[in-house]
């Protein structure tokens, strides 16, 4: 399955929303799309997680590679992942988990929290 990866804009936050299987072969696309964005001036992104299906140690490099860079430039990065209640869960939020890096990131349930200032991350 190949990966998709579209951009908005929420007032001043870039949404990235990305959709499919993070691999080897398809997590480049994400990396180009952050470091866009952050070339272009925006230094608040939500990478919004929720449709991934799958996602391997490539996947799991991007991000991180994704929060280094936009603490470099102090900007903000938030991750959207399905809240634990899901039906299916979060395939993104078990890898992270599991490799003991979820806790680098501020995530949200949705949208609308991970654009509000006001809104605190859900926990670890």
């Amino acid at each position: 399955m190949a990966l998709k990866v579209t951009e908005s804009a929420r007032g001043d936050w870039a949404v990235v929303r990305v959709s499919g299987e993070m691999d080897l072969v398809t997590s480049p696309a994400l990396r180009q799309q952050v470091h866009d964005a952050v070339a272009d001036g925006r230094h608040s992104l939500v990478l919004d997680l929720s449709d991934v299906l799958f996602c391997d140690s490539s996947g799991v490099g991007v991000l991180i590679a994704a929060r280094r860079l936009m603490r470099s430039c102090q900007g903000r990065l938030r991750l959207i992942l399905p809240a634990r209640g899901a039906v299916d869960g979060s395939h993104v939020n078990r890898v992270l988990g599991a490799l003991g890096v979820r806790r680098l990131f501020d995530v949200y349930p949705d949208v609308s929290a991970a654009v509000d200032d006001a809104a605190e991350p859900m926990s670890a």
